[in-house]
């Protein structure tokens, strides 16, 4: 089984979520054994962000940082485990909330793949970029 990275890597819709957890300084920690519950928005989702929005991110690691902690929770958590509370603590401290019935939304993101297991965790797959606050 591959690791989260690895995962994200060889799906191929993950381009720019990779490239910002390298800008953010973060791969060693998703690299390590976790185990990590991860929300990944897909490249789609980065490029509907207003123009110019991801390169202001990149150039400001540690707020690209904050806001891709925003997406991860610490210890591996599938769906039927999620949707059992109202809101979960991301990696970035504020609370995270999950919708508990369909369709399964966190936050302002839909989960359009669900429950990807990986050596260090678990990837859910959703359609926008979270932000925190």
């Amino acid at each position: 089984m591959a690791t989260i990275l690895e995962t994200a890597a060889g799906a191929g819709v993950f381009s720019t979520l990779l490239a910002a957890v390298d800008a953010a300084g973060l791969r060693g920690a998703l690299e390590s054994p976790g185990p990590f519950t991860v929300f990944a928005p897909v490249d789609d989702a980065f490029a509907a962000l207003p123009p110019g929005t991801v390169q202001t991110l990149v150039d400001n690691p540690p707020q690209l940082a904050r806001i891709l902690k925003y997406h991860v929770l610490s210890g591996a958590y599938d769906k039927a485990e999620l949707v059992a509370q109202a809101e979960w603590s991301s990696l970035e401290g504020a609370p995270l909330p999950i919708r508990r019935s369909e369709p399964f939304e966190v936050k302002n993101a839909t989960v359009v793949t669900a429950d990807i297991v990986c050596d260090n965790g678990v990837v859910h797959v959703i359609d926008r970029v979270m932000l925190p606050g």
